[in-house]
């Protein structure tokens, strides 16, 4: 294994909202994964605004310029952070159409190519009592359809409304611990599938 080896990690919520849960959980995960010695990209998905796919708008215009620089994103990387809102007991639709637009190939380009030998890990805040667990279902199984290796842990945070500090932070130490471990594990899972390479 090559120590020298620095995992890429490209981390968002499936969120646009400025004060989303998922957003703060998503920091949580990120600060686990560069403790282990990540380089993590956090971005917000409202900087890349993107029309609803539409096969026409695509073999008319082609892939829109923000889904291009998102695509960009994710070819550098090789491991996803993703905490998941849920609406109405799936994914949202701002996550799933960022999803089917960086799923477009560019000319020459091979099918869902900045999804093949990725991995990722998933996590969810909700005020609800399931914390968004029936939509990560949905994430996970879209995912795993695409190439994608989903980690089996995920974290999902119930009664977001009060999970979290006025700071961004979980005031369960324990749900805190666990949600920068996702990040911990998927930088070191990373490690070992790629740290050979190069």
């Amino acid at each position: 294994m090559n120590m020298g080896y620095v995992p890429r990690i490209l981390a968002f919520a499936g969120s646009a909202r400025t004060e989303s849960f998922n957003k703060k959980l998503v920091r949580i995960a990120v600060q686990g994964a560069e403790e282990a010695g990540a380089a993590v990209d956090r971005v917000d998905l409202r900087d890349y605004p993107m029309p609803l796919y539409d096969g026409d708008l695509e073999e008319r215009e082609g892939i829109p310029e923000h889904a291009e620089r998102f695509k960009a994103l994710m070819m550098a990387c090789q491991g996803l952070l993703i905490a998941a809102p849920e609406y109405n007991s799936s994914i949202t639709p701002l996550l799933k159409n960022t999803i089917d637009w960086a799923s477009r190939p560019a000319d020459g380009e091979e099918r869902l190519a900045v999804f093949k030998n990725k991995s990722a890990a998933l996590m969810s805040a909700s005020p609800g009592s399931l914390g968004g667990l029936r939509g990560l279902v949905h994430v996970r199984s879209i995912l795993s359809n695409i190439h994608v290796m989903v980690l089996p842990d995920q974290v999902a945070v119930p009664g977001a409304f009060g999970a979290f500090t006025d700071d961004g932070w979980l005031k369960d130490e324990k749900r805190q611990a666990a949600v920068e471990g996702l990040g911990r594990n998927l930088a070191e899972t990373l490690r070992k599938l790629h740290g050979s390479e190069g």
